[in-house]
Formats: C-alpha cells, structure tokens, sequence
C-alpha cells in the first residue's frame, strides 16, 4: 500500500550530502515534494506558506540553471553570492530553510506529542520558528492557517492506510529534514550570510 512518502519525486533522505556540503538539485527536488504536505492540510489558508515556498525554490532554481558551476552545492551558491549586492537566491534559500525549519518543527511536535491535535503542534511550532522573521501584518495569516489545521486522526489517515509504515517514513524524512536544515542554517549563522535578507 503506497503512502505520501512512496509517491514523493523525491526524499530528504535521498538528498546527497557530502562532508556538510548539500547537493542543490536534489535538495530542490525535496522541498518540492515536501510543498505538496501542505495540499494534505486541506486549507486554503496553507495557500499562503507554498506559494511562499515555490517562490523562493524558484529563486534558487534560477540560480542553478544560471550558474550551474556555482550552485552545484547549497553552500557554494550562497559563497558565489556573498559579495554580490544582490543576494536573490540566497535570500530566496533563506526564507525556504525558515519554511522547512517550521515544517520539521511542526512535524517533530506532531510525532512527539500524539494527544495533540495539530492546530495545536503547529502554532506552537510557528511560535517557535516563523513568527519573529514576520511582520505584524503576516503574523495573523499564518496564524489563521495553524486554527485552520485538520483533525489529527484525518491528516494521518491521508499520509496512508499503513499507519505503522507511515510512522517508520515519517521518522525517517523527518530525521534526515532536521539534519539538511541544521547544517543549512548552521552556515548561514557562521558566516553571518543571512544578514539584512
């Protein structure tokens, strides 16, 4: 019986990393797959969150077919645009790594606290990741978007019919998601790459 995570184009789990560098191409792949979530939340309101997503795994995309030799790896392509006035695809990873932070914190709460209906784990995760990058006017669209999550019991159904297979997958993205963002924005700290975007 196939699941959510049997139909993704493609994995975090898949997604190539050498020593700490990540591999661009593959990486794009994954967020893309990892948009389509947000179908499963049933709500327009999530709207919002993959239209922001796409746009800047667009940003990045762009980049990539720019200057391939530059942007082989995540890391590369925001040194290629350091001195650069213009930062578009590093801004544009910036913003998709705080999307997929929220998603994996959102995912992580949902996993570890199972008496928890989502709208709960994931304003809690909003709480604790988007909302100091927001301003006072997007706060209250996100917001809405957390009241407006589906029943646990519905979103979970809807990943799959093998719930313990579900389980094992979600476990097993949701690790290797956690790692590519920590090292992603670990990077960005060190070098200060992400300041004034």
């Amino acid at each position: 019986m196939s699941t959510f995570f049997d139909e993704m184009n493609r994995s975090f789990v898949d997604v190539p990393v050498a020593g700490d560098k990540i591999a661009t191409s593959e990486f794009l792949e994954a967020a893309e797959s990892l948009v389509k979530l947000f179908d499963l939340l049933g709500s327009s309101a999530f709207a919002v969150v993959q239209s922001d997503m796409t746009g800047n795994i667009n940003k990045v995309r762009a980049k990539l077919l720019a200057a391939p030799d530059k942007a082989g790896t995540l890391q590369d392509l925001i040194l290629s645009e350091a001195n650069d006035k213009k930062k578009t695809a590093t801004q544009g990873l910036l913003w998709l790594c705080r999307g997929l932070q929220f998603t994996a914190v959102a995912m992580r709460e949902t996993v570890s606290r199972p008496n928890d209906e989502l709208s709960k784990t994931f304003t809690d995760a909003y709480a604790k990741t988007l909302t100091k990058y927001h301003t006072v006017l997007i706060r209250p669209v996100f917001k809405l978007a957390m009241k407006a999550c589906p029943y646990r019991a519905d979103f979970f159904a809807k990943l799959g019919a093998d719930q313990a297979k579900v389980a094992q997958q979600l476990e097993e993205w949701l690790v290797a998601l956690e790692y590519i963002v920590k090292l992603i924005m670990d990077f960005f700290e060190k070098g200060n790459y992400g300041k004034g975007l």
